[in-house]
């Protein structure tokens, strides 16, 4: 393993391979995660909310009846990095397929903040919306004649 210095810009470097794969089981089940900020949910140096210094997450949150897509961030000074209540930050999302979508490519392209991850993001995006959709529920008529 490599020595890790104490500042917080240094803390979060990726670590080397064998220790991420460490806890698998299986090589063919992938080690999935949960951690705050994983976009994915998989046990990876590239989706990692806790080792990368550029965090995010797409999710849904429900308060009550309403639902709502959030997207999570890091914050961006370097000061916050530290305090773990304040480090990552809540941006509402709107529901709207086209402004949604937008809203997702101008925060991550146009502010230059893991464009590598701009594709899954919007593929996360979609799997959330849908997830909020109820089933509807059928209704049959009576196939006797009235009399």
């Amino acid at each position: 393993l490599r020595r890790v210095s104490a500042s917080p810009s240094s803390r979060r470097t990726c670590l080397p391979p064998t220790t991420w794969r460490c806890g698998r089981k299986s090589p063919n089940m992938p080690f999935m995660s949960r951690e705050p900020g994983n976009l994915c949910g998989l046990h990876s140096c590239k989706f990692s909310g806790l080792v990368n210094s550029k965090v995010l997450d797409i999710s849904g949150k429900k308060s009550g009846s309403k639902e709502t897509i959030v997207m999570t961030t890091s914050h961006k000074k370097a000061s916050r990095a530290v305090r773990p209540g304040s480090m990552l930050l809540s941006t509402g999302i709107k529901k709207s397929s086209k402004k949604g979508l937008a809203e997702i490519s101008k925060a991550l392209e146009g502010g230059f903040y893991r464009r590598d991850l701009l594709e899954l993001a919007k593929t996360k995006y979609v799997k959330v919306k849908t997830s909020f959709k109820k089933k509807k529920k059928l209704t049959f008529k009576s196939r006797r004649g009235s009399k």
